[in-house]
């Protein structure tokens, strides 16, 4: 089987399309697979690194405003398309996967133009305009979130690397504070802001470091490698303050903590449920608010703690993560409720739907581009 994996850009993207791509290869490894991602995104490094060929194509960022830049969007987007039906071509490719971003419109409309089954995967509450684009081409849409509101979207979860998937969390604790220097007997807090840090998390972090150590609360704080230059051990009275540039074991930071103060991305909100550690969210307030939406219903059901990025300061920490993190028997609770909501099998869940697609055990329609109840699930368009 010859599979075509878009998603590029971001590790939102990248991530799920490689964890796919791993399940894919569990299941058949003689699989063939190509990632189709730009000359400059994450997935220059990321696709590589994982073992899977890149093919490169030109991104089309798709400018939100009536500007002059909107004018050169046509042609960038034909070179686009055509880099991609190369790489289609090239691989002969049985179907297609893609999981939004720059890459995914050139993918989409490339298979469209040579009839090869399309699949979407969208990861976040509220579709980008590349998937809502793919949508409306195909039937087999799947969603990382139960309340995506996308035509034809069937709930599956998010693909997770099977590092993540199959985590036990218990079984290796202690194991995983030693790796970090830390002290097996004290709770344990794990700070992080997402592949290149969260500066206002940082700052909280920081401001609260005696507060940590007057309760006894042990920090593994990841601050990206934009913030610093290596290792830097904190630790004051006995108390362990960690801090890393970045950590290429986040399987082994989740072992180690009793509760996380993070972002809620889909791929953060997807790992903690599905490992069963519970999050003190922090919503980046910037976009259109899916990052809110990613964390509500983990918070709902008892997972986590949710605070906006103008209330996260020391106060908040002392009045309120501080008491959880001190609180085993709260802690086990949140972490069972989160644990709930976890999907660890999306993986090899989407494999099986793309391997029958690509085969034709479930049927393509032919689903005609721009009819006029296309997006009559969600009331909006493509603008």
């Amino acid at each position: 089987m010859r599979v075509a994996l878009a998603g590029g850009g971001t590790a939102g993207h990248i991530e799920p399309a490689l964890s796919l791509a791993d399940a894919l290869r569990r299941i058949d490894p003689t699989t063939q697979i190509v990632c189709l991602g730009t000359e400059r995104g994450l997935e220059t490094r990321l696709v590589p690194m994982r073992g899977y060929e890149l093919g490169e194509i030109p991104a089309v960022p798709l400018p939100r405003k009536l500007t002059p830049q909107l004018l050169t969007v046509p042609g960038k987007l034909a070179n686009a398309i055509s880099a991609a039906g190369d790489h289609l071509d090239r691989i002969e490719a049985d179907v297609l996967v893609g999981f939004g971003g720059y890459v995914a419109t050139p993918g989409y409309l490339a298979a469209r133009r040579r009839r090869i089954p399309i699949v979407v995967h969208e990861a976040n509450p509220l579709p980008g305009l590349a998937n809502r684009l793919g949508a409306r081409l195909t039937p087999h849409v799947y969603t990382g979130h139960p309340h995506t509101e996308i035509r034809n979207g069937r709930y599956v979860g998010i693909p997770l690397r099977e590092q993540i998937s199959t985590l036990d969390r218990l079984a290796i604790g202690d194991k995983a504070r030693a790796h970090f220097g830390l002290r097996p007997e004290l709770p344990t807090l794990l700070i992080f802001g997402g592949s290149q840090g969260a500066q206002v998390v940082n700052q909280a972090a920081y401001d609260s470091a005696e507060q940590f150590r007057y309760a006894g609360v042990q920090v593994l704080h990841v601050v990206g490698p934009k913030n610093a230059e290596g290792p830097e051990d904190r630790t004051r009275d006995g108390v362990p303050y960690v801090v890393v540039p970045y950590v290429d074991r986040m399987d082994l930071a989740y072992a180690a903590a009793d509760v996380a103060m993070c972002r809620s991305g889909a791929m953060t909100c997807a790992e903690l449920t599905a490992v069963g550690l519970p999050g003190a969210f922090v919503p980046l307030p910037h976009g259109n608010g899916e990052q809110r939406l990613n964390a509500e219903p983990i918070v709902e059901a008892g997972g986590g703690l949710m605070v906006s990025n103008s209330d996260l300061t020391p106060q908040w920490i002392s009045h309120q993560l501080i008491p959880l993190l001190t609180d085993t028997d709260r802690v086990v609770a949140m972490s069972e409720a989160a644990g709930r909501l976890g999907r660890r099998d999306a993986d090899m869940e989407l494999a099986r739907e793309v391997i029958a697609i690509a085969r034709g055990d479930r049927p393509t329609e032919d689903v005609p581009f721009g009819d006029d109840d296309d997006y009559a699930d969600d009331g909006r368009d493509l603008r």
